[in-house]
């Protein structure tokens, strides 16, 4: 019992913050301290007094009592008076020494000592606590201020922010200036792989237009033999599929840029847009696209938010069943505007909806033919307009996207 009760103690001291376990430590090393003190004090108090019984006790009252001399008989002794009684209600003062006074003296004194410095004591140690929080809470404030902008960084989409702490050159200073280098290093790291994608992917385009043309021109004609035209048309598709995969690595890189052309646009127009694409596409495949096209007006590049649309509409028609729907809303809640795709589908997992928003993965238990990068362009976008995207899986199966962006007020000028 005693070992499970040490146990929950120590764990729940775990879940006090750093401010609260140095105050929690600092007052209770002050109250060790003081109290040491307080009993060094009284018992030097004590040692003094006794040392100095001699100012104020009679010396032949230090001394052992003596035996009472021999006194000669001298006959009958007079009468010894009584006492008067003394008043009803009272009791008699018993006589004591000059020793017994000085022991009860003593006794006193030592006892005040000990009640005020125990009230003392108190006292101090509830200061000192507060003392500890304020001191702590300033001491950890920049401290604070890392872990409030290392959060900022983490939900956004870009690492040009910087701590810059300023104050006296201490370690929570070191700590600032060491993650503004690391996020230097992460910067000019991702921007170096943001432009290698997308000067390979613009590079690629050419060969490949080169490739489809040299195919498509012999089977235009007709020149090809009847048993090549399958390894050509499988040709023709894997060119297809590249391309498809080039520009979806363009989009995906231009939308983790930050050099974006904001203007007014309305995500119910982009909506509707969306379904005229790919209304085809899901009426081969039997799936039924409905729409509720509320106003949802943002700033932002018209390109990469018509991406987003199709993105999820896409995803919505291509991870369906026969005889699914997909269903597009767009609207506004109070400072945003959103663009939600809801379709019906397999049953998925909680755990493996963030691995959807990763490049290139798709869902553990079902196969498309998708590049695994719809969501992940749509979430690189989201990021880089600073709006939010997030994703439920239904009970019955399927998948609800919601993308929030910052609401464009009426005469705001864009971002």
């Amino acid at each position: 019992m005693s070992r499970a009760t040490g146990g929950r103690t120590r764990l729940s001291l775990y879940r006090l913050t750093l401010r609260g376990r140095l105050t929690l430590t600092t007052t209770a090393l002050f109250a060790v301290l003081g109290a040491v003190l307080l009993l060094l004090n009284w018992l030097s108090s004590r040692q003094l007094i006794e040392d100095n019984r001699y100012l104020v006790v009679p010396a032949t009252d230090l001394l052992p009592a003596a035996e009472p001399p021999d006194v000669p008989d001298t006959g009958p002794l007079d009468p010894v008076q009584s006492p008067a009684p003394l008043p009803p209600g009272t009791s008699e003062a018993m006589p004591t020494t000059p020793s017994e006074a000085f022991e009860d003296f003593q006794h006193s004194i030592l006892n005040d000592l000990l009640v005020r410095s125990v009230l003392l004591l108190a006292l101090f140690t509830g200061l000192a606590a507060l003392l500890a929080l304020w001191a702590g809470r300033r001491s950890l404030h920049r401290l604070t201020q890392v872990t409030a902008a290392a959060r900022r960084i983490s939900t956004g989409s870009t690492l040009e922010q910087r701590l810059a702490l300023t104050g006296p050159h201490d370690e929570v200073r070191e700590l600032g200036e060491t993650f503004d280098a690391m996020l230097d290093r992460l910067d000019r790291s991702f921007t170096a792989q943001r432009h290698f994608t997308a000067h390979a992917s613009h590079e690629l385009r050419t060969p490949l237009t080169v490739q489809r043309t040299a195919l498509e021109i012999p089977l235009a004609q007709g020149k090809v033999p009847p048993d090549l035209k399958p390894a050509l048309h499988r040709a023709l598709d894997a060119n297809a599929r590249t391309e498809r995969l080039i520009e979806a690595l363009l989009t995906l890189a231009r939308g983790e840029s930050e050099s974006l052309t904001p203007h007014p646009v309305d995500l119910a127009d982009v909506a509707r847009n969306a379904v005229a694409d790919l209304a085809e596409e899901a009426q081969t495949t039997a799936v039924r696209i409905t729409a509720d096209h509320a106003p949802a007006p943002v700033d932002g590049d018209p390109a990469l938010l018509q991406q987003i649309a199709l993105n999820l509409l896409a995803n919505a028609v291509r991870h369906n069943h026969p005889d699914g729907t997909a269903t597009v809303t767009t609207g506004a809640a109070g400072q945003l505007a959103f663009i939600e795709v809801t379709n019906t589908g397999p049953v998925l997992d909680p755990a493996e909806i963030p691995a959807l928003f990763e490049p290139f993965r798709r869902g553990r238990d079902h196969w498309s033919e998708g590049l695994g990068l719809g969501l992940a362009v749509v979430r690189a976008i989201t990021l880089t307009h600073h709006g939010n995207v997030t994703a439920t899986p239904r009970p019955g199966g399927g998948l609800t996207v919601r993308v929030d962006l910052p609401l464009r007020t009426r005469g705001e000028p864009p971002m």
